[in-house]
C-alpha cells in the first residue's frame, strides 16, 4: 500500500436481489484499484443469491448470509470488519462506474481536509438503460440540512468521519444515509466531484417505489430529528421552512414515485408554503400529481417525455460494463 493507493473498504449488503447482484459483484470487481477490500453482507436471501455469492467468494475479503433486522445493521457489520482508510457501500442492485474508486481516492488526496466525497451519479431501470443524469453541487451541511440529496453509491468516507458510536442508526430503514451525511457534514468538511461515479437502479422492487409512505414517513422524522439535536438547533430557528420545504418536497417526491398522487400533491402544497420559490422548480412533478389524481390517462406519457435519457455517447467507457445498457 501506498500514500497514493490507500485501502479502500467495499461494502455491498444484500437481499434476495439475485436479478442484479451478480452485475453489483463485477462493477466492483472490475474497478482494477490495487488495494481493495470487498465484504458482502447478505440477510439470508432465499433466491439464488448464495450461488452467486458462492462463485466470486474467493473474491470478497469476507462475506457472510444470515438473518438481519435491516440494510442498516448489514451495513454496520461491514463497517465494524472493514480495515480500509476509506470506506463506501454500494447496494446490492447498484453499480459502480469504471474508475470510480480511483478517481474517488484521488478527489480525497486533492482535498486533505475533506473527509467526505461525492460524485455525480446515473439513475437506471431494471434492464440497465440509463434515466437521467444526476448533476449535484459542491454541497454541504446547509444544503444536506435542505434535503439537498445526493446519490448514495456515489459517495466515498473516510473511516474516522464515521460516527464512532452508532455508524448508522439502525432505527432508520430508508432515510439512513442522508441522516448519516447529516452527521458527518456537521463534522466534517465535504467535497463534490464532478464525474460520473456511480449508477442507482430503479426498478418496482426498490424501496424508494415500493414502500414509499415509509420513504415519506421517515423524511419527516428525520426534519424532527434535526429540530431535537443539540448540534443542529442552534441554527435551525433561521433555517427551518426552508428545512421543511425541502422535507415536504421530498416526501411528495417519494410519494408521487409509488403511485400515491393525493399524498404527493398535499405535500407539494406543503412545501410550497414553505419555500414556494424551490417548490416550484418542481412545477412538472406537481402538475403530474394533479393529472394523475384527476385520472388523465396521458399522465404518466406526458410526464416522462420530458424526462429526456441522457446521451452516453461521450463515455465510450461506458459500453459494455456489467449491468449498464448504454447502447440503447
Amino acid at each position: 500500500m501506498s500514500a497514493a493507493h490507500p485501502l479502500v473498504s467495499i461494502i455491498t449488503p444484500s437481499f434476495n436481489q439475485a436479478p442484479y447482484l451478480e452485475y453489483t459483484i463485477q462493477s466492483v470487481l472490475r474497478q482494477e484499484y490495487p488495494h481493495l477490500e470487498y465484504l458482502v453482507i447478505d440477510g439470508g436471501s432465499t433466491d439464488g443469491s448464495l450461488a452467486i455469492l458462492e462463485k466470486y467468494a474467493g473474491r470478497f475479503a469476507w462475506w457472510v448470509s444470515e438473518a438481519d433486522h435491516g440494510q442498516a445493521e448489514a451495513i454496520n457489520k461491514g463497517f465494524r470488519r472493514a480495515k480500509g482508510e476509506i470506506i463506501a457501500w454500494l447496494n446490492s442492485d447498484d453499480l459502480y462506474l469504471p474508475g470510480a474508486i480511483h478517481q474517488a481516492v484521488a478527489a480525497l488526496h486533492q482535498n486533505p481536509e475533506a473527509d467526505m466525497v461525492f460524485g455525480d451519479a446515473l439513475t437506471i431501470d431494471s434492464t440497465g438503460k440509463p434515466l437521467n443524469e444526476l448533476r449535484f453541487g459542491d454541497w454541504g451541511l446547509e444544503e444536506f440540512k435542505k434535503f439537498r440529496m445526493i446519490c448514495q453509491p456515489a459517495v466515498f468516507m473516510r473511516r474516522k468521519a464515521l460516527p464512532p458510536d452508532n455508524l448508522l442508526d439502525e432505527s432508520y430503514h430508508f432515510m439512513l444515509d442522508h441522516q448519516l451525511w447529516l452527521n458527518i457534514a456537521s463534522r466534517h468538511p465535504v467535497r463534490h466531484a464532478p464525474a460520473l461515479w456511480a449508477a442507482a437502479r430503479h426498478h418496482p422492487q426498490a424501496k424508494n417505489a415500493a414502500q414509499a409512505a415509509r420513504f415519506s414517513a421517515e423524511t419527516l422524522r428525520l426534519l424532527d430529528w434535526m429540530q431535537a439535536d443539540p448540534i443542529f438547533q442552534a441554527r435551525n430557528r433561521l433555517d427551518y421552512r426552508k428545512m421543511a420545504g425541502g422535507a415536504y418536497r421530498l416526501s411528495a417526491r417519494y410519494l408521487l414515485d409509488g403511485g400515491q398522487a393525493g399524498p404527493a400533491l398535499r405535500d407539494y402544497l406543503r412545501a410550497l408554503v414553505n419555500t414556494p420559490g424551490y417548490a416550484l422548480r418542481h412545477w412538472h412533478r406537481m402538475a403530474y400529481a394533479m393529472m394523475s389524481l384527476i385520472g388523465l390517462r396521458q399522465a404518466s406519457q406526458w410526464y416522462y417525455r420530458l424526462n429526456k435519457a441522457p446521451d452516453l455517447s461521450g463515455y465510450p467507457q461506458l459500453h459494455g460494463w456489467p449491468g449498464l445498457a448504454a447502447n440503447s
